[in-house]
C-alpha cells in the first residue's frame, strides 16, 4: 500500500529549527528596544515683552517761593558818649597756702624711739606627710599614736567621699568618666580652705569641690607646738559601672 503524503512535504519536519530562529529574533529585538534612549524635548519658553513706544509721564509742577529780603542792619547812632569809669576796683590777693622748706613745724617731728614695729610672722602651709601634730578628723581622738590618727584621717576623708558623692547626671548621660585631683588647706582653726582641682571636665570638678567643702571641722595640725595649716591632696575617681 503507497502512503498517502508525500514524504518531502512534511510540515514539522524543520519546526525545532524556526522556533529557535523565532525566539532569537524576538529577543534581539526586546533588547534593542531596552537599550533605546529616549531624551525629554526641551521645552522653550517665550517672554513677551510689550515694548510701549510713547512713555508719557507726569512731571509735577514746582512754584518759585519768593522770600521777603531780610531786614537792614541797625544804623550807628550820630554822637557817641564816652563814660569814664570814675569807681576804684580793689584787688584780691590770694595767698598761697602751701608750706615752705623753711617753715618749721614742731607737732610734726616724730622720734623713731617712739615708733613700734613688730613682726609679722609670715602663715607657713606644711604637708601632711611631714607635720608632726595631724589634724583630727572627728571620731579619731581615741587614736592613740599619730600614725594611727593619720591613718584615721585618710580613712574618714575616703569614707566621706564615697558616701556623699553624687555623680553629675549630665556627665552620666555624655558617659563622661575620669580623676580629679583635689589639694586643699586645714588652716589654723580646721577649716577646709583653698580647694584647687584639676580634672577632664568641669562637671566632676565642681562635684568633687562640693565634696572636699562639705568636709566638717576639725582639730587643726600642730607643728612645734602651734597650731599650723597644712595641705592634703587627694585623687576621686569618677567611674561609670
Amino acid at each position: 500500500m503507497k502512503p498517502k503524503k508525500n514524504p518531502n512535504a512534511e510540515v514539522g519536519r524543520n519546526s525545532s529549527l524556526y522556533f529557535m530562529i523565532g525566539l532569537c529574533s524576538i529577543l534581539f529585538v526586546t533588547w534593542q528596544a531596552l537599550e533605546v534612549k529616549v531624551y525629554e524635548k526641551e521645552t522653550e519658553v517665550l517672554d513677551v515683552v510689550q515694548v510701549v513706544d510713547n512713555l508719557d509721564e507726569e512731571v509735577p509742577v514746582t512754584k518759585n517761593v519768593i522770600t521777603a529780603p531780610p531786614p537792614p542792619p541797625p544804623s550807628a547812632p550820630d554822637v557817641i558818649e564816652i563814660v569814664e569809669d570814675m569807681e576804684d576796683v580793689e584787688e584780691t590777693v590770694i595767698e598761697s597756702t602751701e608750706s615752705s622748706q623753711d617753715l618749721y613745724i614742731e607737732d610734726a617731728i616724730v622720734r623713731i624711739d617712739d615708733v613700734e614695729v613688730g613682726e609679722e610672722e609670715e602663715e607657713i602651709s606644711v604637708p601632711f606627710a611631714v607635720i608632726e601634730n595631724a589634724p583630727v578628723f572627728p571620731g579619731c581622738d581615741t587614736c592613740p599614736t599619730e600614725e594611727e590618727r593619720k591613718a584615721c584621717f585618710n580613712q574618714k576623708i575616703q569614707e566621706h567621699i564615697q558616701s556623699n558623692l553624687k555623680y553629675p547626671v549630665p556627665a552620666l548621660e555624655m558617659r563622661i568618666s575620669g580623676r580629679v585631683f583635689v589639694k586643699f588647706d586645714i588652716d589654723t582653726k580646721g577649716r577646709v580652705t583653698n580647694i584647687q582641682r584639676r580634672g577632664p571636665d568641669r562637671l566632676l570638678e565642681d562635684e568633687a569641690v562640693r565634696l572636699i567643702a562639705s568636709l566638717p571641722a576639725m582639730k587643726p595640725g600642730m607643728q612645734r607646738g602651734k597650731a599650723t595649716k597644712i595641705t592634703y591632696a587627694i585623687p576621686i575617681n569618677f567611674q561609670i559601672r
